[in-house]
């Protein structure tokens, strides 16, 4: 092992099985709605204007997230592509290459708490879990967030493990990167990574008081380290208030801020418990060491390399689970020192067998098989016809599932680490680049924009009763989305425009095509179902009918 963990050969490793686990899909995915989507359309719009410091979609200002994750969008087109492109891979690449960031970095503060095996271990299991592997596939804020926390939290467990174990502070430097990332993070998020930073802090500071104080705290820099982080947020919150008199700020805290705090948001509240509940999934297929790794990490609760990691995890989960709007990728800063905890647990080595870890495996396997039945049926509900490669995918993943589980049970926690890196690799390349882009009811954004690229016409394309934000993205900026009767006005008004109706609204444009004397024709129509709502929706493409 210690040929695998020495020099460069473990970033090697990671970035490997990074780039195995991230670039299928990256391509072949269609836009995700909503919030990929509307990240990828208002970077657009940045490039398309020349405006970096508004942000909008269509005419709507976006007043949820800060300018940091749309300009690293932007840097990618412009590097990699064309402003005009409507592929959304060079949107996802920042959200990859901080994946891979974080996963690397995993690594380096692993190596200081556990020791290179465990470390090794620990950053392979946090890239290869569902949460970590779907972020960095989508083009919106999380993957990078989590990069920005992993570089903070590293530098400040470098000084809290140095007054733990009565070392030399690190020097101005280190705390100088602590700050930066400070800095960068409320750029992408807001105050969501010193919120975090401050609760670990806090915690450390609370249950070492006895052991170090706070003093250990000055080494830190805080004077100077807020001034810096001040100084590379604070210009572009200045510019966007004096851009729009102040609205941005005060609506981003009044309509997404406060309604994420006080209630659900956007129908996504749940109770305290849900991310403890969905853990299982949001971390599978690691999530197999999850019970494991809690019970040896309290027998080891005392030991600063453990008791960093719980200052981590613990107050940040409940802050997030007191919170009654919930999105399950909320708790994945904490994700790194959970998978850390994982992978010293494994290479621990005093796990025994037990009832409760029976269980917990057997619950596990379920997630497998029926991630694998989904692999296997998911075509036929969703998809043109059943696909053959569906078999040879679905014994893969059961088949390395169920080996995973099988291991856990027999108490070979470290066998069961590795077997579930393995279910990974032969999970998430094959669903992500073989099965998902296949299931065409499933992008109908896709599909329109694949039936307006068939049809002449003149001026935006006019929707009426399907208004995803993907379908502004394929379709471009200028796209119309309306209701049936007024696309019938505009239809009116210019006989060239292309106008797509949903089932929802037929019967208005209907109406309103009587009353205005307008002939129309069916030039196409398009059938699929919309996840974002939970319904199948019907669009039809008219065109005015032209004369004999």
């Amino acid at each position: 092992m210690d040929r695998l963990t020495g020099g460069t050969r473990p970033y090697l490793l990671l970035t490997l099985m990074c780039l195995f686990l991230y670039m299928p899909g990256l391509v072949t995915l269609p836009p995700l709605d909503r919030d990929e989507s509307r990240f990828m359309q208002a970077t657009r719009q940045m490039l398309e204007t020349g405006d970096y410091v508004r942000i909008q979609f269509q005419s709507e200002m976006r007043a949820k997230k800060p300018a940091g994750a749309y300009w690293a969008q932007a840097a990618s087109v412009i590097a990699f592509s064309d402003p005009t492109t409507r592929e959304p891979w060079p949107y996802r690449l920042p959200s990859l290459l901080a994946a891979w960031a974080a996963t690397l970095m995993t690594f380096g503060i692993g190596r200081r708490l556990f020791g290179p095996p465990a470390a090794l271990l620990g950053a392979a299991l946090l890239a290869s879990c569902l949460m970590v592997v779907a972020e960095a596939h989508q083009a919106k804020t999380d993957a990078i967030l989590l990069a920005t926390v992993v570089l903070a939290q590293g530098v400040l467990g470098r000084f809290y493990l140095a007054a733990r174990r009565g070392d030399k502070q690190p020097s101005f430097g280190t705390a100088l990167i602590f700050w930066i990332a400070v800095g960068v993070s409320v750029l992408i998020k807001g105050p969501v990574v010193p919120v975090i930073l401050l609760l670990t802090i806090l915690s450390l500071t609370i249950f070492d008081r006895r052991i170090i104080g706070p003093g250990w705290l000055w080494g830190m820099r805080p004077i100077e380290g807020l001034a810096i982080a001040i100084a590379i947020a604070a210009p572009w919150f200045f510019a966007i208030s004096q851009a729009t008199d102040g609205a941005f700020v005060g609506e981003a805290v009044k309509n997404d801020l406060l309604p994420k705090l006080l209630g659900a948001q956007e129908s996504h509240g749940a109770p305290p418990g849900m991310y403890l509940l969905l853990s299982p999934v949001t971390l599978w297929p690691a999530s197999l060491l999850l019970v494991p790794a809690l019970i040896w990490a309290w027998g080891k609760r005392a030991w600063p390399e453990v008791r960093f990691c719980f200052a981590w995890i613990i107050p940040t989960w409940v802050m997030f689970e007191l919170i009654p709007t919930k999105l399950p990728h909320y708790v994945l800063p904490v994700f790194p020192a959970l998978a850390l905890l994982m992978a010293a647990s494994a290479w621990g080595g005093d796990m025994r067998d037990g009832r409760g870890l029976r269980l917990w495996a057997t619950a596990w396997s379920v997630i497998a098989l029926a991630l694998a039945g989904a692999v296997l049926l998911a075509p036929l509900a969703y998809g043109d016809r059943f696909d053959l490669t569906s078999l040879p995918a679905f014994v893969a993943i059961a088949g390395t599932g169920l080996l995973s589980a099988w291991l856990a049970m027999r108490g070979r926690v470290l066998g069961a680490a590795f077997a579930v890196l393995v279910t990974s690799c032969a999970t998430f390349p094959v669903v992500l680049d073989g099965v998902l882009p296949q299931l065409n009811q499933l992008w109908v954004s896709r599909s329109v924009a694949e039936l307006v690229a068939t049809r002449p016409h003149q001026g935006p394309v006019v929707v009426a009763g399907y208004s995803e934000p993907s379908l502004v993205f394929l379709l471009g900026t200028d796209t119309r989305l309306t209701t049936g009767s007024e696309a019938a006005a505009i239809l009116a008004e210019r006989a060239g425009t292309l106008v797509l109706i949903s089932d929802r609204e037929e019967a208005a444009f209907q109406a309103e095509c009587a009353e205005r004397a307008v002939k129309t024709a069916v030039v196409g129509k398009v059938k699929g179902f919309n996840y974002s709502r939970g319904r199948p929706v019907a669009l039809t493409a008219y065109a005015v009918e032209d004369k004999p």
